[in-house]
């Protein structure tokens, strides 16, 4: 096996083999004249195949012959030759005994970090798969921001991994499959890469679904003629118009790939019969200018379909793609969609970033398409490497900015920004810069106020609005699209707790420090707080907060066997405190028992009519939260600490709620708002006002008696002219 191996890399009488040949002569070696490209790429082949003998794949066939077929599609996808060399090299470092530096002393940095590049994480232990593959596109996705050819490579790779995909176990079958429908493909399309995206779609149903691929194959297949004939009556009339204004013109009919047709036949709950758009019409001209005279002749020709028409030259896509898509009424009343582009057009959207990855500036150093087209990717790249996400979350960005369809809204001054189906405010202002994002308190959507969870739509006019007071909350979470949004008001909204959690730590120890007489203890444990087991005073003051650790637990690491009394979880508690803190939370019982020591949590400020839970809070009792407030702790070793309370309300009883509410500022606003309220026969306890850029922040606290009074004011309130948004805090 290893002699038949040799005879494929090694030179007869002097010349190549035809497979090397084959390799070859699919690449454009006009640009590297004076250099001996053939002996470069000859000496990649014969070590790829020499580090790799003896190697054989599930098929039964050599290793090596993997090696060759990534090779063999780089060479016909025209890359350079050491996008092709590093094809051939893809698993020597992951697979053999060579090393970096053996392809460094080569062949040059440039090949080793294309190949470290495509290389899986190997010799690390992680938790679950879920972060094992979250660290591999992590770090692939690290190498593609610095130079694209890496997932080019990576395309390769798996594509004929793919188309080889039989001989594995029918689980691993599937992973991969699912693996490569879910990331590799979406990715694909993100790039630009039609021609890769269709055909690993496509492989992917085929292993996933091979009986409805199957019969969707010779659904195909037995219509083709039929179809064809259709096609061929349809653009004979279009042929001739194009002649008599002496457009020279390619007509073509392209057919859907079977994924395409499955999804239809998924999402629109269809038979196969019922799919009118098998084959599509893509007509190709020279210029730009004639794509839009050949439309003009289609539309003359047949009635188009108003709310189908897209120009993508006007506006390309992210990831460069740049074409007219028409549908009209053709013969028999059947719809077809036709497409308009330039060779050039055609070019990029078969191969994307792989027809210009070369081109990463103009002339006078500009970036250009390309440096755009992957922009997206090296910012989602930047954000989770400065965040401390978890696999999950990073796959779920992941998966955010590689599924998601594009709309196009401009900023006052006609600047166009391209954003995900679905997007808000918010995401156009994180777009625009993070600072805006962070500070948004509202939009003008086409002249007109919108609340921050609006939709936007292509064509739209935005203003965002912001203030310095205003900051993000984790309600946005809910309706943000993009990654760089959710990432970081993810990041604001863990630092903001964690601040919180270290006031309320110290808060916490300090009071029980007082109870115990032991205060000087406190610049102990502030100095020495590796002894508790954290790096820093705040380390251990934010676990504190969080009920990661208990405070008898802090104390007794410093001072073993504290009189329990002092922590406050003796039989007899302070009556002094306890009647303060009862009187704050009167109307609740604890397991059917009201003489407890309660208290309202100040975080959620709950209310009748709120579902609610009681948290012990070691030196403090009972403190009441609403089952959503976000300062719970979550369920795990503190789940013993969890109470079930219930409201008691038998006589009337005024609870204190706050409002924020976001406003246009304008005379008479605080009138308005008092006498709405004042209708319904409700205290204004507190108003607190800040006024910026013709915006009002106001936090109003107001006394109700349960959750439906306070409905009923939101609603009023919200019914005043120039009101943004509002919400409980």
């Amino acid at each position: 096996m290893v002699v038949d191996t040799l005879r494929q890399v090694l030179p007869r009488s002097g010349r190549y083999p035809a497979k090397f040949r084959a390799m070859v002569e699919n690449m454009n070696l006009e640009d590297h004249q004076g250099k001996d490209i053939e002996g470069f790429l000859w000496r990649a082949y014969q070590l790829a195949g020499e580090a790799h003998a003896g190697q054989l794949r599930k098929s039964g066939e050599p290793y090596f012959e993997h090696c060759y077929q990534t090779a063999l599609l780089l060479s016909e996808w025209n890359m350079d030759p050491i996008t092709v060399a590093s094809g051939l090299l893809h698993d020597v470092i992951e697979d053999t005994d060579c090393t970096q530096e053996t392809i460094t002393e080569q062949f040059g940095p440039e090949v080793c970090h294309l190949v470290e590049g495509v290389t899986k994480l190997s010799g690390i232990k992680f938790r679950s798969h879920a972060e094992r593959q979250a660290e591999n596109y992590m770090k692939m996705l690290l190498s593609v921001a610095r130079d694209i050819r890496v997932i080019i490579i990576k395309f390769a790779d798996r594509l004929h991994n793919m188309r080889t995909i039989k001989y594995l176990p029918l689980m691993k079958q599937r992973r991969i499959a699912i693996e490569t429908r879910d990331v590799y493909a979406p990715l694909a399309h993100r790039l630009g890469m039609a021609r890769v995206k269709w055909e690993l779609e496509d492989l992917a149903l085929q292993t996933i679904e091979p009986e409805q691929f199957a019969e969707l194959v010779k659904k195909v297949r037995d219509t083709r003629a039929e179809r064809e004939k259709y096609i061929e009556k349809f653009v004979r009339p279009i042929r001739e118009q194009l002649d008599s204004f002496q457009i020279e013109a390619t007509v073509m009919g392209r057919p859907k790939s079977y994924y395409s047709i499955f999804g239809k036949m998924q999402r629109r709950r269809v038979d196969f019969e019922e799919i009118y758009d098998l084959l599509a019409i893509r007509l190709i001209v020279n210029r730009a200018d004639e794509c839009y005279a050949a439309l003009g002749i289609v539309h003359q020709l047949y009635t188009p379909v108003q709310e189908r028409f897209k120009d993508f030259i006007a506006t390309p896509k992210l990831n460069g793609y740049q074409s007219i898509h028409t549908t009209v009424v053709g013969p028999q009343g059947k719809v077809v969609e036709i497409q308009f582009r330039t060779a050039e057009m055609d070019r990029t959207a078969e191969s994307g970033v792989a027809a210009h990855w070369r081109y990463k500036e103009d002339d006078q150093g500009h970036p250009t398409s390309l440096d755009r087209q992957v922009r997206w990717l090296r910012d989602l790249v930047e954000i989770v490497q400065n965040d401390k996400s978890t696999p999950e979350e990073f796959l779920e960005l992941l998966k955010i900015d590689l599924f998601k369809d594009e709309i196009f809204v401009f900023t006052p001054k006609r600047d166009l920004i391209q954003l995900p189906v679905g997007s808000s405010p918010v995401d156009m202002a994180f777009e625009v810069h993070t600072e805006v994002g962070l500070h948004c308190v509202g939009a003008r959507v086409n002249g007109k106020i919108v609340p921050l969870n609006s939709k936007l739509h292509s064509g739209d006019t935005v203003e965002i609005i912001s203030s310095e007071h205003q900051n993000p909350g984790a309600a946005w979470l809910k309706f943000v699209q993009t990654s760089k949004a959710k990432t970081h008001i993810r990041r604001f909204v863990r630092r903001a707790q964690l601040v919180e959690s270290i006031r309320l730590g110290q808060e916490m120890l300090g009071k029980a420090l007082r109870r115990l007489k032991l205060t000087s203890l406190k610049k102990e444990i502030h100095k020495d707080s590796a002894k508790a087991g954290y790096d820093s005073a705040d380390a251990l003051y934010g676990a504190l907060g969080r009920g990661d650790v208990t405070v008898r637990q802090v104390i007794e690491t410093f001072v073993p066997n504290p009189e329990p009394e002092g922590l406050g979880f003796g039989k007899k508690i302070g009556e002094t405190l306890s009647r303060r803190l009862r009187k704050s939370a009167q109307g609740v019982r604890v397991d059917g028992i009201s003489d407890l020591l309660i208290a309202l949590g100040k975080c959620c400020n709950p209310i009748p009519g709120d579902e609610i839970i009681g948290f012990v809070t070691r030196g403090r009792g009972i403190t009441v939260h609403r089952i959503s407030c976000a300062n719970l702790p979550l369920l795990g070793e503190d789940q013993d600490r969890y109470v079930e309370v219930e409201w008691d309300v038998n006589k009337r009883q005024d609870f204190t709620v706050q409002l924020k509410i976001v406003a246009e500022d304008r005379k008479h606003f605080l009138k308005e708002l008092t006498e709405y309220t004042s209708k319904l026969n409700t205290n204004i306890s507190s108003i607190d006002m800040v006024v910026e850029d013709g915006i009002m922040t106001l936090n109003m606290a107001i006394d109700v008696d349960g959750t439906r009074k306070l409905q009923r004011i939101q609603d009023r309130v919200r019914m005043i002219p120039g009101i943004i948004y509002m919400e409980r805090i």
